[in-house]
């Protein structure tokens, strides 16, 4: 046994790398010097502590943290020496220099990309009390929801909600809270349609909605939409559920007639079939107030209720709703226990509070004040300038608008040329499938600044060839 070696260093109290590690990394790399060889017994624990200047229990976790990489060994009563390396070369850290690290920010969005909200009008200061709050007085609700459906007291702010804003009377226990619309979505489906039954799509429509019915082996039967909105399922389509949009069709705006709505409820009664209805944006409308939604038209007898937080408060939140008949609660509990609620617990309690004290509202009132005046911008300027292109129909809703091309002009060849000039241009084609030709561009313009919107026009005025225009 080779006599006691010194490994006495200079700790340095100011950096971030914990005391233990300063230990562990010197004789590391004393090791790989050669300087500590096979057999080298190290200092007793406490006469090293004493050396350093720090606690025992410090050198104790430096030690151990070393038998655990192999550098060490250890036998009760003979302390701690340095274990055979057998031919291995460790490599020495070296770490570099602490650097400060970049904070990430809110990833950036080209002009037109729809659907959006502007996070940069989040109210953050006014969520983060909500979310102290909930911490500090029942920071048990952040992870456990407490009920099969979500969290009781945010399912009551949604029935307050859906009551004011949507016309629909509901219970908290037909509520169940969801990891956003496509889950709601998923989750309808699974509880009500098997595969190879039919579901009737609007045409056009989110084109993720054919994929999603394709993935569950249902067999899509598009609904072709004119100036009422949806046509009904033909007798021969054989259609289990209907998804539509009622309030505001996607992506071509408009609101539904009240005789198509009947008629739809009409043919669930007779067909035993059921409605699900996408209200992902009915807030937002600029003229009046929204539009009542078709579930409370239907006083869910056969309409399934799918809201959303992402369009109103932010897209990063994940968190939705369904209002379900209550004829069906029994079957979508069922559903739930056998394949799990996907909704994060954690924010719930705090966006119910959020609801209760106002604070959604506000927020609610302001961004649709603020989306107003980019809309009223973008439809002034398509008609100012852009009319001798194409043409609008302005619906006093949503968070995009519809732009149709004129013939001759193809909106997938002028989209790839908005792109090169750094635009997010969605051509009404692609929400199109076999039967429904739409040629234009979806422009959403919530998530943009007038100045933004402003310079983007002025880039998409360059994708039109100026010998086809006509002023």
């Amino acid at each position: 046994m080779t006599q006691t070696p010194s490994i006495a260093f200079a700790i340095d109290r100011e950096a971030r790398t914990p005391v233990f590690e300063q230990i562990c990394d010197h004789i590391r790399q004393r090791v790989t010097r050669g300087d500590l060889l096979h057999g080298a017994r190290l200092p007793a624990t406490r006469a090293l502590a004493t050396e350093l200047g720090v606690s025992r229990s410090t050198v104790v976790t430096a030690y151990e943290q070393l038998v655990a990489e192999g550098y060490l060994s250890s036998l009760q009563g003979s302390g701690y020496t340095i274990r055979a390396m057998e031919g291995v070369e460790f490599a020495a850290p070296n770490p570099s220099p602490t650097r400060a690290i970049e904070p990430e920010t809110t990833p950036t969005r080209l002009p037109f990309a729809p659907g959006y909200p502007d996070m940069r009008l989040f109210p953050y200061r006014q969520w983060a009390k909500s979310v102290a709050r909930v911490c500090r007085t029942n920071p048990q609700a952040m992870l456990l929801g407490g009920a099969a459906f979500g969290n009781f007291e945010l399912r009551q702010a949604i029935a307050g909600h859906v009551a004011e804003w949507r016309g629909i009377t509901a219970d908290p226990a037909q509520i169940i809270v969801t990891a956003g619309s496509a889950d709601a979505l998923e989750i309808c489906t699974r509880t009500l349609a098997e595969r190879g039954e039919g579901i009737g799509l609007e045409n056009p429509c989110y084109p993720p909605l054919r994929r999603f019915a394709d993935a569950r082996g249902l067999v899509t039967r598009f609904l072709p939409v004119d100036e009422h909105g949806a046509q009904l399922p033909r007798p021969e389509q054989d259609v289990r559920l209907s998804v539509l949009t009622p309030s505001h069709q996607f992506p071509l705006g408009g609101a539904m007639s009240p005789d198509r709505r009947q008629a739809f409820i009409t043919w669930a009664d007779r067909t035993g079939g059921w409605i699900i209805e996408d209200d992902y944006d009915s807030e937002f409308r600029y003229a009046g107030r929204p539009i009542p939604a078709m579930a409370g038209f239907d006083r869910l007898n056969r309409t399934i209720y799918v809201g959303s937080f992402s369009k109103i408060f932010s897209n990063t939140l994940r968190l939705g709703y369904l209002i379900v008949p209550q004829a069906l609660t029994d079957h979508f509990r069922t559903s739930l226990e056998r394949f799990g609620l996907r909704a994060s617990y954690m924010p719930q309690q705090a966006l119910a509070e959020f609801i209760r004290d106002g604070e959604f509202y506000r927020h609610l009132r302001r961004v649709r004040r603020t989306y107003g005046e980019r809309r009223r911008y973008l439809l002034d300027r398509l008609t100012r300038d852009f009319s001798d292109v194409g043409s609008l129909v302005d619906h006093q809703a949503g968070m995009q608008v519809a732009f149709h091309l004129r013939a001759g002009l193809d909106d997938t060849t002028l989209a790839a040329r908005a792109k090169e000039l750094g635009l997010n241009v969605d051509t009404l084609s692609h929400f199109c499938a076999t039967g429904a030709d739409y040629n234009g561009f979806l422009l959403g313009y919530c998530g943009f600044s007038i100045e933004e919107l402003e310079q983007a026009l002025t880039r998409l005025e360059q994708i039109f060839d100026p010998s086809h225009r006509s002023r």
